[in-house]
């Protein structure tokens, strides 16, 4: 049972084409997929049907399958992702090298989405102003893969603070009243009222506001929401522009949405298959240089240049940071991050411990090959018995990196006979 209110206002909104929302409210839901090309091309898999007309890495799926259980999720070949949800970084569309700030980031389906376009070249800060998101927002980097993201746990308002106009574009998926959602989340339907909808457009103007200061001359702002709301949208936008009189709308070609006024979109559920949407594309006036960046770089540690030389791997760009044991590697364009609340400043490395490392499994997420490896198949009893935490038959001796098919999960140390198991406890199953 949806709101009456919320009903009245979408019958003005929708005029004729009413009937036909409220019908397809009553189909079965199209569910998605968007493959990591982090990873490689897509990976052939029986449940994945046809692809999703506005994302080259985005794929429908079988409803009745269930690829959360499948090796090759938790090997961070794929993330599963909302049709619509994959319309707003399309349109942002990053380019390799960019610095891409995503604002309201959490759980983490755009962030992995951009990552995937910038192919590891760049930077990408993803920001969750909740704690207990941005943990699931860490989690969701790691297992994709991604050695090029800071993840921060911060207000808006303090990035804008400490970073204007560094990034070259910025998303803000706004949080919202979730009317898109209705035929996904029962708790959207249940905690809807108008007084929601105007909080929650008071909330995105100011995030807005803040949004536009990351961005730098002549860079792009994406807005997006999933909701119909005017007040949250159309209204919202219009007053951002307004207020701020150095950006605006940029026409971008998306044959396959509802365009609107000032660079907008709507992703209407009995127009495409996928859930309520909206987005807005807008480009701020000038054409300033980049900022640039001067950090302090540590030298790395011994005991990881031995273990790095005995598996033959090779770091992309970038500088080591340790905190405490843990080391880590930093995007080659990440600014100083000091007194901010980060979660993950780029990718995991280890833990360096006296006259020795020990691997983070972010690293082996991140790995496409190394010296010392071993491969089971996805499905096969070794590969249960590994994601349970179970020893596992390998004639490998040290440091080995455990791979789902050609997909690396995790790591294993071998004495010759088995490999001691070492994906984490709370992964096991």
């Amino acid at each position: 049972m949806l709101p009456e209110l919320f009903l009245e206002r979408m019958k003005k909104q929708l005029g004729n084409q009413y009937p036909a929302y409220i019908e397809s409210l009553e189909r079965p839901r199209a569910v998605a997929l968007r493959f990591n090309p982090l990873k490689g091309a897509p990976a052939v898999l029986p449940f994945v049907q046809e692809n999703v007309p506005w994302e080259p890495m985005g794929y429908y799926y079988d409803p009745s399958s269930r690829p959360g259980l499948h090796p090759y999720h938790e090997a961070g070949v794929y993330y599963l992702q909302e049709a619509s949800a994959m319309a707003p970084v399309a349109l942002l569309a990053p380019q390799p090298g960019e610095r891409i700030c995503d604002l309201c980031a959490a759980p983490g389906g755009k962030s992995t989405q951009i990552a995937g376009y910038l192919r590891g070249e760049g930077f990408l800060l993803c920001n969750e102003i909740n704690p207990k998101r941005a943990k699931i927002l860490s989690r969701n980097i790691e297992r994709l893969g991604i050695a090029n993201a800071l993840v921060t746990n911060e207000h808006p308002a303090t990035l804008a603070q400490r970073f204007p106009g560094f990034f070259d574009q910025v998303l803000i998926d706004a949080p919202c009243s979730g009317e898109g959602m209705f035929r996904k989340e029962e708790a959207a339907v249940t905690d809807w009222s108008p007084e929601t909808v105007e909080m929650c457009a008071g909330r995105q103007r100011e995030i807005l506001h803040s949004g536009a200061q990351l961005v730098r001359p002549g860079g792009r702002l994406v807005y997006s929401t999933c909701t119909f709301a005017p007040e949250e949208n159309e209204e919202t936008v219009a007053a951002f522009l307004e207020s701020h009189p150095d950006f605006y709308p940029e026409e971008v070609a998306a044959p396959w949405f509802a365009k609107g006024e000032n660079g907008s979109f709507r992703l209407w559920p009995h127009l495409l298959k996928g859930e309520g949407h909206f987005a807005a594309v807008l480009r701020r006036r000038g054409d300033d240089e980049v900022p640039e960046i001067s950090v302090k770089t540590e030298k790395l540690p011994k005991e990881w240049l031995d273990f790095a030389k005995e598996l033959d791997m090779k770091l992309p760009a970038g500088r080591p940071v340790l905190f405490g044991q843990s080391l880590y590697w930093a995007p080659a364009q990440m600014p100083d991050i000091n007194r901010l609340k980060v979660m993950r400043p780029g990718l995991e490395l280890g833990l360096v411990k006296k006259g020795r490392f020990e691997p983070a499994h972010a690293l082996a997420l991140w790995l496409r090959e190394c010296r010392n490896m071993v491969s089971f198949p996805a499905e096969s009893p070794e590969m249960a018995a590994y994601m349970h935490g179970d020893v596992v038959p390998c004639g490998k001796r040290g440091w080995c990196l455990v791979c789902a098919d050609e997909y690396p999960i995790g790591w294993g140390k071998g004495d010759g006979s088995v490999l001691k198991n070492h994906y984490p406890k709370g992964l096991r199953r």
